[in-house]
């Protein structure tokens, strides 16, 4: 009787363990994070599932979420031109990272460059941009602006590594890109050089006229080492500035000389502008620039081709010997 009892007294302690598990492992917690894809950007819009038990919402407009979940739960993520992303459900997750899946807009994205090439499609594009003659459409302002709040890991990315101090990786980016600029310019110029000649014995044509390039080649003699230094402040010009400098066969010392010095402002201006901006504007209001790249980049494109904008409607003719003179050739 004795043992009989001992084995009930046994099958209820079982029992009572049995129904404590099963409640946890019903027990509902709660898990609060924000959605962002690659970029960085939130993802609004987005339907966060919890699966098994079923409990769903969706993200708000800064990509923030809270979900009851289960012990046993994982936590899906979807939304259209996304890739499906799932979680464990874990509460001490600040954010979760889903794929965007390519647009052509991304092109435009100085973040697309960043994360997807890094440090070494960063240099190659400020190359190509003047040296390659392709690269008049790529997002040269912003992507340095960009690269400035990056700075320490695209530094990092070296095969020394970073150095462990923000001034320090900025100096290293600003000397790499810089160096990038300069040979870049000087291979606009080199095609320019060599071209030229055949292009002063070339006939007139519809698209082409000599007296054109008379004009550029006198604005050069007078305004060249100008023309070379704002150029690089200008998108699309700046392709085009060094291949009329080695056309209209302008010195070589001279050009030498400030294509270095605008080289080295336009990078020195573009990165440590992104850099100290972010830590200011994170310092004094909170405000994380990364979150709102978009509205600042179309600030940037406004700003750097307005100029042009202004000179092309409102500016002179170009038989005045301006700029313009020059872009026709």
């Amino acid at each position: 009787m004795k043992k009989l009892k001992n084995y009930y007294r046994r099958c209820v302690v079982l029992l009572l363990a049995l129904g404590c598990l099963s409640i946890a492992g019903f027990a509902q917690s709660s898990v609060t994070a924000s959605i962002i894809d690659q970029y960085d950007n939130p993802v609004k819009g987005a339907k966060v599932d919890a699966f098994p038990s079923g409990a769903t919402t969706v993200t708000d407009s800064v990509g923030a979420f809270s979900l009851p979940v289960s012990a046993n739960d994982s936590i899906r993520v979807s939304k259209n031109g996304f890739q499906t992303g799932s979680f464990k459900a874990d509460a001490s997750q600040a954010s979760l990272q889903v794929e965007k899946e390519f647009n052509w807009k991304d092109l435009l994205n100085p973040l697309f460059y960043i994360k997807n090439g890094g440090l070494w499609l960063l240099l190659f594009i400020v190359f190509a941009e003047t040296g390659l003659m392709v690269g008049f459409f790529l997002p040269g302002d912003s992507l340095l602006f960009v690269a400035g709040i990056y700075s320490t890991k695209l530094v990092a990315t070296l095969p020394t590594g970073g150095t462990g101090s923000d001034f320090a990786d900025l100096v290293i980016l600003w000397i790499l890109i810089s160096a990038c600029g300069i040979v870049g310019n000087m291979a606009g110029y080199w095609f320019g050089k060599q071209s030229g000649p055949f292009l002063y014995t070339r006939k007139d044509t519809f698209f082409f006229k000599r007296k054109h390039l008379m004009r550029a080649k006198d604005f050069y003699d007078k305004h060249g080492g100008q023309a070379i230094v704002f150029a690089r402040f200008l998108p699309i010009i700046r392709t085009f500035a060094p291949i009329v400098a080695g056309i209209v066969q302008m010195e070589k010392k001279k050009f030498m000389f400030y294509n270095i010095v605008g080289c080295v402002a336009w990078v020195f201006s573009m990165l440590f502008a992104g850099h100290y901006l972010q830590k200011f504007f994170l310092r004094k209001f909170n405000f994380d620039l990364t979150q709102h790249l978009e509205p600042i980049v179309i600030v940037i494109v406004l700003i750097t081709t307005l100029p042009v904008i202004y000179k092309l409607f409102f500016g002179r003719r170009a038989g005045a010997g301006d700029p313009p003179a020059a872009q026709n050739v």
